[in-house]
């Protein structure tokens, strides 16, 4: 059977199956579930042998700030790319950053400037401490149940010496940042604004459409923020559960603006790298444009066919 008619007949039986699952109660899980498969569908693909050949023996440098559990603890990709990475981890937390095995460890917190800040640690669920208090009349927006607020109540706070994001990697002589991942439930504009003169080729972020901590800064600051320093968003994916029918939290990737001069020579000036990060990443149709716009013409890229969009 040809690819054409099978996918027809999925398109007349979907409709029926649709209708049984909302019987069942079940349609939210269902979708919740095909997206998240559909999201990691390229990770059939392997792609050592290309970025192999694209880096030549190169590491790519990341800054993971907000690292518990130790780098892409999460699998936000697949950790067979893990061996590429130069690994840089942001830790303020004792207790966590001593159970971290990784090369580069930077214990302070970071912010937009040096100085000390206190931390609301949350014991019953450690990786929601936040620099930002934590704020009950929020947790209806993340679909929190009443019988879990006692995993976000503040057991106790500690004083944190923080510094810039481009101090930190100043000290550890790191003269380019090529990825860098923020996840610090509400800080991650304030870090930021310590990136100096850094620019990395490829960010992720995770932002608050509704926060459950007080006075965090609106999303939309964040995005602005990257925007005004040449980046531009390729693509967004929600985080955990939500009363909206958008995700109360997101992670947010965003690469240099491939459509102006200043973001194409930061491109073009680290082709390899930025390549591999967006395999690493799977973001194969994106790369396709960048690669045809930019007369790069990597063949084996070309080739490829991206599943998230089939």
């Amino acid at each position: 059977m040809s690819k054409k008619i099978f996918r027809s007949l999925i398109k007349i039986i979907i409709p029926y199956i649709f209708k049984i699952l909302i019987k069942l109660k079940l349609n939210r899980r269902v979708i919740i579930f095909l997206s998240e498969k559909s999201y990691n569908s390229n990770n059939i693909f392997n792609f050592k042998n290309l970025i192999n050949n694209l880096l030549k023996g190169k590491k790519i440098t990341a800054l993971d700030v907000g690292a518990q559990g130790g780098f892409n603890s999460d699998n936000f990709f697949s950790s067979k790319y893990n061996i590429f990475f130069k690994k840089i981890l942001v830790e303020p937390i004792k207790s966590e950053n001593e159970k971290i095995k990784e090369e580069l460890i930077i214990n302070k917190g970071l912010w937009s400037k040096k100085q000390k800040k206190i931390l609301f640690l949350l014991d019953n669920r450690l990786g929601s401490s936040s620099m930002y208090e934590p704020d009950k009349e929020f947790f209806d927006l993340h679909d929190i149940k009443k019988k879990n607020y006692q995993n976000f109540e503040i057991t106790r706070t500690v004083e944190v010496e923080c510094d810039t994001l481009s101090n930190e990697l100043d000290k550890l002589q790191i003269k380019k940042l090529d990825y860098l991942k923020i996840d610090t439930q509400g800080a991650e504009l304030e870090i930021l604004k310590g990136l100096g003169s850094f620019r990395p080729l490829f960010i992720r972020v995770e932002a608050h459409f509704f926060s459950m901590y007080k006075n965090v800064p609106s999303w939309h600051e964040l995005v602005n923020f990257l925007y005004d320093l040449n980046y531009v968003l390729i693509d967004l994916k929600g985080i955990g559960n939500h009363s909206t029918r958008i995700p109360a939290e997101a992670d947010l990737i965003f690469i240099p603006n491939f459509n102006n001069s200043k973001g194409k020579e930061l491109i073009m000036n680290n082709i390899e790298i930025f390549f591999s990060l967006m395999l690493i990443f799977g973001q194969l149709k994106i790369l396709q444009v960048i690669n045809k716009k930019f007369q790069i013409n990597l063949k084996e890229l070309e080739e490829l066919e991206d599943n998230y969009f089939n």
